[in-house]
C-alpha cells in the first residue's frame, strides 16, 4: 500500500500544477484549514471532496471489553468528515 502524501508534497504537487511557489500552494493550503476550523460549527463543504459536519451523539450504554463491565458513555459532541458523491465516484468508479 502506498504512503499517504505529506503536507509539503501536496503543496508541491498543487504549486507545479498552478505554477505558484511552494510558499504560496502551503499559505493556501493553511488558509483553508483555518477556515474549516472556523466553519465546521455551521458545516464546511469543499466541493467535489465532502463536508466537515458537527454531530451531537447521544448518550449509551457501551461494555468494557476486558472485563465485560457494562459503562455509561456519555453524550458528546464529534466532528464528522462527509465525502461527497463525486468523490466517492471518482475514487471507487462510479456503477
Amino acid at each position: 500500500m502506498a504512503k499517504a502524501l505529506s503536507k509539503s508534497q501536496i503543496a508541491a504537487a498543487i504549486a507545479e500544477k498552478n505554477e505558484i511557489t511552494k510558499k504560496q500552494a502551503v499559505e493556501i493550503l493553511e488558509s483553508i484549514c483555518e477556515l474549516a476550523y472556523k466553519q465546521a460549527k455551521n458545516t464546511f463543504t469543499l466541493p467535489g471532496l465532502g463536508k466537515l459536519v458537527l454531530v451531537n451523539r447521544a448518550a449509551r450504554t457501551g461494555r468494557n471489553p476486558a472485563t465485560g463491565e457494562q459503562i455509561q458513555i456519555p453524550a458528546k459532541r464529534v466532528v464528522k468528515f462527509r465525502v461527497a458523491k463525486a468523490a466517492k465516484d471518482a475514487i471507487l468508479g462510479a456503477k
